[in-house]
């Protein structure tokens, strides 16, 4: 669990989350930007609900066609993951 880089071979998704998950939200959100699906957009969504900006991470959730969860940040960190695996 120390490792200091994500797992070789997993997607943008995984290893964005990887980098949220070590506390490292900048690179989290460096790569995730750069992807332009749904899915990206959920987890870009999650980054700027988890930074506290809500109007930004509004925006991302309607372009992941989704709404902002209730759920906690690490209930929604795990949602997405169980949703990639």
């Amino acid at each position: 669990m120390g490792a200091s880089s994500p797992p070789a071979g997993g997607s943008g998704y995984l290893q964005s989350l990887w980098y949220d998950a070590k506390g490292d939200w900048n690179r989290s959100h460096e790569i995730i930007q750069n992807i332009e699906d749904k899915t990206a957009a959920w987890i870009h969504a999650y980054l700027h609900r988890k930074e506290g900006d809500i109007g930004n991470a509004d925006y991302w959730y309607r372009r992941a066609g989704k709404t902002r969860p209730n759920d906690t940040l690490k209930e929604e960190w795990e949602a997405i993951v169980k949703a990639l695996l």
